[in-house]
């Protein structure tokens, strides 16, 4: 703001620069010459241009941000979110009071004069010398052009100051594209686009998001009051807000109203009828972003915005995906069930009360096809602490909004190993016997490279002492034996078993490669909900593996599909690979660790888990149209063991994976499936190991019974007790492969 004189006004030489600048402004526009330079006026460089004729001669209008809407796979609302609250309508669908509010109040004239109005301009000079104020003398569509590099400026807030500043060559710029909009668009235009760019204040951008935030209407049904109002906000939107001085904005409104009767837009008497009338609001609260997603479908949101924002799919670079989600206009149609995401919601919330020490994540994929049908949690979305809310979304990787690592899996791993022995060629009758302890050489299992996977010795025990003696696959399956699996991944191949992983999706939440560590058939290894739930859901598929997704479409502000990352399916294993984990992990819901979560009116199967001082619970499991994946744990820094510890109001002295996770599937599975949609797994005869009682008496019949080879069994024990499987130790014979052991 330019210095007063002491005794108020301003000096004869702060005058004569306001006169010459404004005077230069108008022959500059009108004969198209060039400026006089920077130095001339006394301005700031930075505020000049060298000449009006150097200008780039076409203004760029970058496409007006908007609000994008998400929906489900039905159609149904999900969320708004905006970076700017706007939703752009026809001059049609824009009263009439309110086209002629904004006339009168900002340009009574427009329509009488070109871009540059110059008998407002000469009155604005004169007034501004006289009083020594700042009176704007800009036309509609100079503001308009003002506004469209506003726009452009987005939140760079040094290119919002440029575009904003008290300077003569931003009016020059401003008058030379306001006569090339002039020129192209046209006034109804003109005044269309003004109205869907200028800001209102309370978040809301162009008449439609004012509208609806200050009255809950539309813009087309504003009446002359209201109009008034909306119309004196522009000048200032937080001087004259009516949410927070409803005196400053009545008055406003009221200087509209008199200035539209002046002008011949309202009669003398309907404009006294509107004063007398008390601006009666109907406030919209803002509310954008996953904080207003229903049925606990927060998280899922985020994980659909966090997509766009780091999938190349949409921009090779940051910037071009953040541009693409913040400009907005996008109606984005999910994956996101609303059957299954309520199910999954109450599930996650049903025995985990949001104040728990843990947490419960609920997640659910269709086979087949990758889609991401829900994402529950116990705790909501959201940044207000005392309300227990978060924004870590338990279900996904760090990259799209998970925890740094994931979590460990516990014996959800194992069906992996199985499903790595089975393709070995080793039949699911391949019998360990073992005590509850084994210490097992690291040395005896090979990576991918060669080496062998450490020095030293690997203990390996069971849960339960009395869980000792000869299992087969499948019985060690249903029971999760852990020696079983830890001899199984040796005979198996520990680069077999990590390379079945890796087809199946798994991976560590932070994205790392999988260590070639033989406890990994123990689940020690981190992932996440949704990966368990599409690797699961493979073993529903026979054995295809697709990767997850959310977004199944994208439109365009303009009506235009945006191109959305697709699932991507490849066989991770033959058929009857799969059909064989089908059937043995149907085992562990019929009477093994997961029975708390069979449903007994279709075919199901699953696998329960647990880590380390149960500071991780899980159960997944599938039918043959859905996978569901529950995880139960501590979502803090600090990891929480879930021994004598209250969950959901419900004391525990000891989480299972059966227990609380297999419950709240079974909750999640039954909301979620259709009761008269019952596909069955693809029936297959599982081969298990003789019991001991119906074996041959002598060791020629006793071998023949088996389903391998006599090499397969060592004799003799070792001085622990233990009967040694092939290549335990290493040595001649220790890779022994039987061909003959395929199912």
């Amino acid at each position: 703001m330019p210095k007063k004189r002491s005794g108020g006004g301003l000096s004869t030489t702060q005058q004569a620069a306001k006169f010459l600048g404004v005077a230069a402004l108008s022959g500059a526009v009108l004969a198209g010459i060039a400026l006089p330079a920077a130095g001339a006026l006394g301005l700031a460089a930075k505020g000049t241009v060298e000449g009006f004729d150097e200008i780039p001669a076409n203004l760029k209008t970058p496409p007006l941000s908007q609000r994008t809407t998400i929906l489900d796979s039905e159609g149904g609302l999900i969320a708004v979110d905006y970076s700017r609250d706007r939703t752009v309508v026809p001059l049609k669908d824009i009263s009439p009071h309110m086209q002629d509010a904004i006339i009168a109040i900002e340009d009574s004239r427009f329509y009488e004069h070109g871009a540059v109005d110059l008998k407002g301009m000469l009155r604005a000079v004169n007034s501004n010398v006289q009083s020594g104020e700042t009176q704007g003398a800009s036309t509609l569509t100079q503001q308009y052009v003002k506004n469209v590099f506003v726009e452009e400026a987005g939140d760079d807030q040094e290119k919002v100051l440029e575009a904003t500043q008290q300077t003569i060559g931003r009016k020059v710029r401003e008058l030379k594209y306001a006569i090339q909009v002039e020129e192209e668009l046209g006034k109804k235009k003109i005044l269309e686009n003004y109205l869907n760019i200028t800001f209102f204040g309370q978040q809301a951008y162009g008449i439609e998001a004012a509208s609806q935030r200050y009255f809950s209407k539309h813009a087309k049904d504003l009446d002359v009051g209201e109009a008034a109002m909306l119309a004196g906000l522009v000048q200032s939107p937080s001087r004259y807000d009516p949410v927070n001085d409803a005196e400053e904005a009545t008055k406003r409104r009221n200087t509209v109203l008199r200035r539209m009767a002046t002008v011949g837009s309202i009669s003398q008497e309907e404009a006294d009828k509107a004063i007398g009338t008390p601006i009666k609001l109907k406030v919209k609260q803002p509310r954008s972003g996953c904080i207003t997603a229903v049925s606990g479908a927060g998280f899922f949101c985020d994980y659909v915005r966090k997509t766009i924002l780091t999938d190349p799919v949409f921009g090779k670079t940051p910037e071009e995906r953040s541009k693409l989600y913040n400009l907005g206009g996008l109606t984005i149609k999910t994956t996101l069930s609303p059957r299954a995401q309520q199910a999954a919601n109450q599930a996650a919330t049903s025995k985990v009360s949001k104040a728990d020490k843990v947490a419960a994540s609920v997640v659910q994929v269709q086979p087949g096809t990758g889609k991401i049908l829900s994402m529950g949690q116990s705790r909501p979305y959201g940044l207000d602490m005392n309300q227990h809310q978060t924004v870590l979304n338990l279900a996904v990787s760090n990259k799209l909004g998970g925890s740094t690592y994931g979590f460990q899996v516990g014996s959800t791993f194992k069906p992996f190993t199985a499903a790595a022995a089975l393709e070995k060629g080793i039949s699911p009758a391949q019998t360990f016997d073992t005590p509850w302890k084994i210490p097992v050489p690291k040395n005896t299992y090979k990576t991918c490279e060669g080496v062998s996977a450490g020095e030293g010795t690997w203990s390996v025990q069971n849960e339960l002492e009395s869980e000792k003696g000869a299992f087969d696959m499948m019985g060690a399956l249903g029971k999760s034996i852990n020696t079983y699996f830890a001899l199984l991944e040796q005979k198996a191949g520990l680069c077999e078993t990590l390379t079945m992983a890796e087809k199946l999706g798994y991976q560590r939440g932070n994205g790392e490669p999988l260590t070639a560590d033989p406890a990994i058939t123990l689940g020690t290894t981190e992932s996440t909900p949704l990966g368990m739930a599409a690797a699961y859901a493979a073993f529903a598929n026979r054995g295809t593996y697709c990767t997850p997704v959310a977004i199944e479409s994208i439109t365009g502000a303009d009506g235009k599909a945006v191109k959305v990352p697709e699932s991507t399916c490849s066989r991770a294993m033959s058929e009857r690979t799969a059909d064989m984990i089908n059937q043995m992990l149907k085992g562990v819901v019929q009477d093994g660790t997961g029975t708390a979560a069979g449903l007994t009116d279709r075919d199901n199967a699953g696998k329960t888990g647990t880590t380390e001082q149960r500071k991780d619970a899980w159960f997944v499991g599938y039918t043959p149209n859905l996978s569901t994946a529950v995880w139960v744990g501590s979502d803090g820094g600090q990891k929480v063991p879930m021994y004598d510890i209250t969950i959901g109001g419900q004391y525990y002295d000891k989480v299972c994976g059966g227990c609380l996770p297999g419950p709240i599937w079974k909750t999640a599975m039954t909301g979620a499936l259709n009761a008269s949609e019952t596909p069955a797994f693809n029936p297959v005869d599982v081969p298990r190991a003789k019991k001991k009682e119906d074996k041959p008496k002598n060791d020629r019949d006793r071998d023949k019974g088996r389903e391998g080879n006599p090499g397969d069994r060592a004799g003799g024990d070792t001085p622990g007790g233990i009967t040694i499987p092939p290549g335990f130790l290493g040595g001649a014979g220790a890779d022994r492969r039987d061909a003959g052991n395929g199912p």
